[in-house]
């Protein structure tokens, strides 16, 4: 993020861009960079009845929903299975097919009284679903399904007692049994992604430690926690809800969640998000979200939108069945039509069904589906939330990627560049120095300087008499030894000669620099930075290979993008930018016809995210990236971009695969069963055509789940 609040610490302000006044420390807070968890979009009366309906719904109820329709499938299966196997055993075709006789006095009867069953028991699910698709309009799958079972029934129970002709029991049975069997491939895929949920609710501990008026401890289910009551949270553990720490030091593993690798600093005032889990510190919080208002609760709602949500290819799905539906019909129509007069009622109406049963797309129904719930998984997986599976999908078109610049192309944090002792002080000494006077200091910049101290070996000396030089720097002694780190305003002030002109060329790349006094003698200056992400240059290079621009947006300083800019060798740079702007800059760079991605933090980008062809929001963890953003970063890493893009290409291979060979087989398939090939002897039966049907339908699930981006 690029625009800060500035906040006061023990020792003086830092700041990002080069030294204007006296000051080395003007106020860069690099602790919004740590996100707090997303607003609430939803209240309960009170905590535990919130609780316990996302732990019903969000948490378990969406993966509960699936089983029980894994379940169903699996039961209607078996159950039709066994009554398909004396259906089959009585059929004309299998006895001429194997050799053998086989019947009985009432034989005739069995038969329709066990495919009754097997009709309305196995085909219920296919029966309701067309009732749904009629009420609602939308003639798809369900009504080609049920369209072709109802005519075989129909058909076959005229055939038992008014009509003669071969009645289509067999076909009937082994339809709806290959129906129920595609299905049930269908939910047990679709089961994997939703495994994803459940272990995103495994990170939440089941009890909190909570704190009444006088401070005692109570051991709690989270379950009875609401908000504005105190929790207790000791080393090691997790954090139950999310809250604000209000008393208490400490740092917070939070990678399970946002991707932050490394241990995020806590204290007073800073939010806390449920499932990170503290360090060695003791924190205490004022408990602010329960149930589905929490942190983790927002992932999981957005992990399952991104799993129901229909993607723009599966509309295409949709209305080419709708479409499918009404050339069964009409083909179907012609067909009986064209061989009532060619042939007899009985070859009209067996040819007739058996177009029906060939047009049956239950392939093309899961061609785009299983894709999608599969590459819905591998995102989660690789830290991706995809909100928007239309824009995700429109990913591999992208021209132009603009990327934030503080916290996603940069760590946003302070680091030391440059170390430029004075004659006769060595790099090791002027460090060792910064390092013992900065470790007394909990600001950016001095945790810059402590960490790359801590990377050298260098010794920390004893440090005493620490005092903040109000707008000026720090003062100590270090073993003995009177030492400031103070800004090139002090050193102006006081007449301390040093190098302007290496000062001046490090405050144009954006640098702060601070110098080092002992005994008021210069030892040297420290220039420090907002380090750039060591991934950035590899993205920025892979996306230049595969033709795509790299540019900057942000509202620092010019100095310290155009360094940034220079550094990655990005294709353009726009600094000082208001967040009102960035939307108007996203509008320009769409001009041509060019698809433009924005990655940002979805707080001060949240214009730019909703104009972007694809918007990107580093870090999840705000309301305004989930309502603007169309794809969220877990972690917080320009790298994820290649894999969005990477995704996004083969999720698109896939379904496309996978379209090309349902509505492929349809189109030979149709033709065959309707008898254009008759005069040659080859027939399609429904029963070879359901089984084809199946295998259809297999290849499309095996293929979605041969999807993976390594």
């Amino acid at each position: 993020m690029d625009e800060h609040k500035h906040t006061q610490h023990a020792h003086t302000d830092h700041t990002l861009e080069a030294p204007k006044t006296s000051d080395p420390h003007a106020g860069h807070d690099h602790s919004g960079h740590h996100m707090p968890p997303p607003e609430p979009k939803q209240t309960a009366s009170n905590g535990h009845e919130q609780h316990e309906k996302h732990m019903a719904h969000g948490s378990t109820g969406h993966a509960d929903h699936h089983e029980q329709m894994v379940a169903d499938y699996r039961k209607r299966f078996w159950i039709v299975l066994l009554l398909t196997i004396p259906v089959t055993v009585l059929s004309p075709m299998i006895m001429m097919l194997f050799g053998y006789h086989f019947e009985f006095p009432g034989a005739n009867f069995v038969v329709f009284g066990l495919s009754t069953v097997i009709f309305f028991y196995g085909g219920k699910p296919f029966l309701e679903g067309a009732w749904e698709e009629w009420k609602n309009r939308s003639l798809g799958m369900m009504m080609l399904i049920s369209l072709a079972i109802v005519s075989a029934y129909i058909y076959s129970s005229f055939t038992a007692f008014f009509i003669e002709g071969s009645d289509f029991y067999f076909e009937l049975a082994t339809l709806i049994l290959i129906m129920l069997l595609g299905h049930w491939i269908e939910m047990k895929s679709q089961m994997g992604a939703s495994k994803a949920l459940e272990e995103l609710i495994k990170l939440m501990p089941k009890v909190a430690h909570r704190l009444d008026a006088a401070g005692n401890i109570e051991e709690v289910s989270i379950e009875a926690l609401v908000p504005g009551e105190r929790i207790l949270v000791k080393p090691g553990e997790k954090i139950p809800l999310d809250g604000k720490i209000y008393e208490g030091l400490s740092t917070v593993d939070e990678s399970m969640l946002t991707g932050e690798s490394v241990p995020v600093e806590k204290n007073p005032g800073m939010q806390a998000i449920g499932g990170s889990i503290n360090g060695s510190g003791v924190l205490k919080l004022t408990v602010e979200k329960v149930g589905n208002e929490t942190y983790l609760a927002q992932v999981i709602n957005m992990v399952q939108a991104a799993q129901q949500q229909k993607s723009k290819s599966q509309g295409l799905a949709d209305k080419a069945a709708g479409w499918l539906f009404y050339i069964a019909v009409t083909a179907g129509l012609l067909t009986f039509l064209y061989w009532i007069f060619a042939a007899n009622l009985a070859f009209a109406l067996e040819r007739m069904v058996t177009v029906l049963v060939i047009a049956c797309p239950h392939a093309l129904g899961l061609a785009v589906p299983l894709v999608n719930a599969v590459s819905t998984s591998i995102a989660a997986r690789n830290g991706l939330l995809i909100r928007n599976r239309t824009q995700f999908e429109e990913a591999r078109k992208v021209d132009r990627i603009v990327f934030d610049k503080t916290g996603t192309l940069t760590e946003g944090n302070f680091g030391v560049t440059d170390i430029l002792p004075a004659a006769g002080v060595s790099e090791k000494e002027l460090l060792t120095l910064a390092y013992s006077a900065e470790s007394q200091s909990e600001h950016p910049i001095a945790k810059g300087i402590v960490r790359k101290g801590e990377a050298e070996g260098v010794t920390l000396l004893p440090v005493t008499d620490y005092q903040n030089l109000t707008g000026q720097g720090l003062q100590v002694t270090v073993d003995g030894m009177q030492v400031a780190v103070v800004s090139p305003g002090t050193m102006d002030e006081r007449g301390i000669a040093y190098d302007k002109e290496t000062f001046a060329s490090l405050a144009q790349q954006g640098k702060t620099v601070v110098f080092v006094l002992k005994e008021g003698s210069l030892q040297g200056m420290i220039a420090n930075a907002d380090i750039i992400r060591s991934s950035s240059q590899e993205v920025v290079a892979a996306l230049k290979e595969q033709g795509i621009e790299a540019i900057m947006l942000t509202g620092d300083n010019s100095r310290a993008a155009q360094y940034v800019g220079d550094q990655l060798g990005l294709d353009q740079v726009f600094a000082e930018v208001l967040p009102a702007e960035k939307s108007k800059h996203i509008a320009a760079l769409k001009s041509g016809n060019k698809k433009v991605a924005m990655v940002g933090d979805g707080v001060n980008d949240a214009p730019a995210l909703a104009e972007a062809d694809l918007g990107i929001a580093i870090g999840a963890g705000t309301d305004v990236a989930i309502e603007t953003a169309d794809v969220i970063l877990v972690d917080s890493n320009p790298k994820d971009v290649l894999t969005i893009i990477t995704l996004s290409k083969a999720t698109y291979r896939k379904m496309v695969e996978n379209l090309i060979w349902a509505v492929g087989y349809n189109v030979i398939a149709i033709p065959l069963a309707a008898g254009v090939l008759a005069n040659q002897g080859f027939l399609i039966t429904p029963a070879i055509g359901a089984a084809v049907m199946s295998i259809s339908t297999i290849i499309c699930a095996v293929n979605a789940r041969l999807l993976k981006i390594n």
